[in-house]
């Protein structure tokens, strides 16, 4: 399946595209040149690894019939110091908030989002070192 994307730039450092009927811009920070329209590009990177584990944990859980309160992904990312500047390492922390939920699943559904179904993090794991972390509150 090919996919495709158009950047269209919109003037000094910004560009814009349209993603799912979605417009996003990304622009870059004023003590580079930018006028901060937009997001940064290299966080979109956490985001996409986020949203990705994320929704996979979720359909996971849904399908074990494990219902919980709250639930919230956090990505950590380490940049290099020398150009290219790049992530080298990523922590992800799931964080679950419910009654009585069961450790076990959730365990699962995140190996199974990491381990067989979440693209961003397939690739991601190629380039660089990615650990996480659980954590259930009652």
């Amino acid at each position: 399946m090919k996919t495709s994307l158009d950047l269209n730039w919109t003037g000094n450092m910004s560009f814009e595209t349209e993603m799912n009927g979605h417009k996003v811009t990304l622009d870059a920070d004023p003590s580079v040149g930018g006028d901060n329209k937009g997001v940064r590009p290299k966080p979109l990177m956490l985001l996409s690894l986020a949203g990705c584990t994320g929704m996979d944990v979720v359909s996971i859980l849904k399908k074990m019939r494990v219902e919980v309160e709250d639930f919230n992904v956090t990505v950590e990312a380490n940049m290099t110091e020398e150009h290219p500047k790049h992530y080298d390492k990523m922590h992800i922390i799931y964080s679950f908030k419910g009654k009585d939920l069961p450790k076990d699943k959730i365990e699962k559904a995140v190996n199974l989002s990491e381990e067989k179904y979440c693209g961003v993090s397939a690739v991601y794991k190629k380039a660089m070192e990615i650990t996480t972390e659980i954590k259930i509150e009652d």
